[in-house]
């Protein structure tokens, strides 16, 4: 916490009028100075900045508070970020020796700074940053967006920035930053970043904290590769290109959100001057958080027109249903990305897109089960399957209640039979019994031991077996006929599969994926067929032993839950329809048993995939 006193000093030592005059145009009336007001549009100036009192306010919206509220509400900063930001302005020591790791984290500021300025310098150098430069025009990506976007190139010499840090007594910062690495033998360090084409990940405010850097004629690494966390850097409260887009959205009231760096670039390109990109895979309560006090009351999804798109909005609605974030999603032609359809269809183009934008939920609804009420148990159950994740993460209460009641409009099936589809858990596998053991009364109590970090669970076989083997060949995916991928239980396997499908090489698929989830599909490709027929007979079968094992686990639990029934006469409503289902799981097994045996099984495979 920061001491009551040292943020009164703050506020008595910062030139308000001096502060709010980088963003605002401020012309003297009497002793108060006025403007345009920058938190909503306006044609006649009603902001008003009061330097006797430290203080704003506007007649209009009725914004109002000191320097610090300025800084919050303008700049999307956290109050304590605000405070420290104007100290430091002002030369106050807030106390260091109450947050250790506040000097730790003015040195990776320093040394981000620093490594922003090296790249920014080196991508416009007439020799060294030839080759980034030519990328960017094969992009569509001017000089005067690259410069906005503080762009900048890092050559593939193995220590030029490393060596920097060293001459200027700024290595263990860049150590810190996570911009160098000690080398593997020997002493010195190596830059984190080489053959890259260096993208600044920024603050609202416009302060580099981290980088993505994409890689540039060059072929030994992923195709991206960002910063670690820091103390500066929280992946989960960032968003790409906000210090760009912060102006606009206040003028809209409305953000488009979008995945890559470069497609978030491209759009500010054509003057779509509201997007933004995630950081990470995630979209978290920070984000929305961080959108939240930029004013962005809504939010446009636009995504990239294919399977990977689809799987994005999946990942991202939950957090955004539960948030009750209003959200809508702009539909990309197929094959394109945002990047590509700015540059092809221009700002008038993105506009329109943006415009016909669908609420998510219908989306979701429209896209997982388009045939509605009229769609076929197994299609039914298959959307469900893929609702499921998207559902866990809205808690009980009227939200997830108007949405429970829609997906029982669009199924045509009763809401509770829904919220009880979704709730259903396999239930537990028995632990085994444990021998008693003789009672021994100890001398003395011992310690209570400290618990351990539950470990990651390891993906299971089959469905290991299932990613192992479209890693391998992924034209086995187009045999995956009752899609057995929607079944796939483990997120990161998931996560993997959706990489690989969109047109990413194996190596970038796998780079971000646990080290569990690598080991395991390491040991499943190691048990299948190279290639050719085999492969293709293991793979269905281990789709058949998926798809046989969520049948059971459903009828399972369709047994328990009917069990206690007295005679036909007391049947319930409920209960009908569970052995409704039940009639029509046993009929879709059946065709699974009998689709889902190739010719080529007859010859014998590995482990859990022989014919049950």
């Amino acid at each position: 916490m920061i001491p009551e006193h040292k943020i009164q000093e703050v506020l008595d030592r910062v030139d308000i009028v001096s502060l709010v005059s980088r963003h605002v145009e401020l012309k003297k009336a009497g002793r108060e100075f006025k403007g345009r007001c920058p938190f909503h549009q306006e044609k006649t100036p009603s902001f008003y900045v009061v330097p006797e009192k430290r203080f704003y306010f506007c007649h209009g919206c009725r914004a109002s508070g000191d320097a610090v509220s300025f800084i919050q509400r303008y700049l999307g900063k956290t109050f304590q970020d605000a405070v420290r930001d104007l100290a430091q302005e002002v030369g106050i020591d807030l106390e260091a020796a109450q947050d250790p790791g506040l000097k730790e984290r003015q040195q990776v500021k320093e040394a981000t700074d620093f490594a922003a300025e090296h790249f920014r310098g080196l991508l416009w150098h007439e020799d060294e940053g030839r080759a980034a430069r030519a990328y960017l025009a094969s992009r569509g990506v001017s000089e005067e967006v690259a410069q906005g976007f503080g762009l900048g190139w890092a050559p593939a010499q193995w220590s030029l920035l490393a060596d920097r840090f060293q001459k200027n007594g700024m290595l263990e910062w860049g150590l810190k930053a996570g911009l160098i690495t000690k080398r593997n033998s020997g002493d010195g360090c190596i830059d984190f970043f080489r053959s890259r084409l260096m993208v600044p990940i920024r603050a609202p405010e416009g302060r580099p904290i981290a980088f993505g850097g994409r890689l540039v004629a060059a072929e030994d690494g992923p195709k991206y590769l960002n910063s670690r966390e820091s103390r500066l850097y929280n992946k989960s409260e960032t968003l790409f290109g906000m210090d760009q887009a912060r102006d606009e959205m206040h003028k809209r009231k409305t953000a488009v959100l979008v995945e890559g760096y470069f497609d978030c670039i491209g759009l500010h390109q054509v003057g779509v001057r509201h997007a933004v990109a995630l950081c990470s895979t995630n979209l978290t309560a920070g984000h929305l958080q961080v959108l939240k006090r930029a004013e962005a009351r809504d939010l446009v999804l636009l995504l990239d027109g294919d399977s990977a798109g689809l799987a994005a909005v999946e990942r991202l609605a939950g957090p955004l249903l539960a948030a009750g974030a209003p959200t809508r999603v702009a539909l990309l032609p197929q094959g394109d990305d945002p990047d590509v359809f700015a540059r092809r269809e221009g700002t008038d183009g993105v506009e329109r897109l943006l415009e016909g934008a669908q609420p998510l939920t219908a989306y979701l609804f429209a896209t997982l089960l388009p045939s509605g009420r009229q769609a076929s148990f197994e299609e039914k159950m298959a959307a469900l399957e893929r609702l499921r994740p998207v559902t866990s993460q809205v808690p009980p209460g009227l939200t997830r209640s108007t949405l429970i009641s829609a997906l029982a409009g669009h199924f045509g099936w009763m809401p509770a039979q829904i919220e009880s589809s979704l709730q259903y858990k396999p239930p537990p596998t028995p632990k085994p019994a444990v021998a008693p053991q003789a009672h021994v009364v100890p001398a003395q109590a011992a310690p209570r031991p400290v618990p351990k970090p539950q470990a990651e669970r390891p993906p299971p076989e089959a469905e290991a077996l299932y990613v192992a083997a479209i890693l391998r060949d992924s034209r086995l995916l187009a045999r995956d006929t009752f899609r057995v991928c929607d079944e796939l239980s483990h997120m990161g396997l998931r996560m993997v599969l959706a990489q690989t499908t969109s047109g990413q090489g194996l190596e970038e698929a796998l780079f971000e994926a646990s080290e569990v989830v690598k080991r395991t599909l390491l040991e499943a490709g190691r048990r299948l067929s190279p290639g050719g027929m085999e492969l293709e007979a293991e793979f269905i079968l281990t789709c058949r032993d998926i798809m046989k094992k969520r049948i059971d686990e459903r009828l399972v639990y369709i047994k328990r839950a009917t069990e206690q029934t007295q005679g036909a006469f007391d049947l319930t409503e409920e209960t009908r329809l569970l052995l409704s289902e039940r009639k029509e799981l046993l009929a879709l097994r059946k065709r699974v048993l009998d689709e889902l045996t190739p010719a080529s099984s007859a010859t014998g495979t590995k482990g859990p995939m022989q014919p049950v």
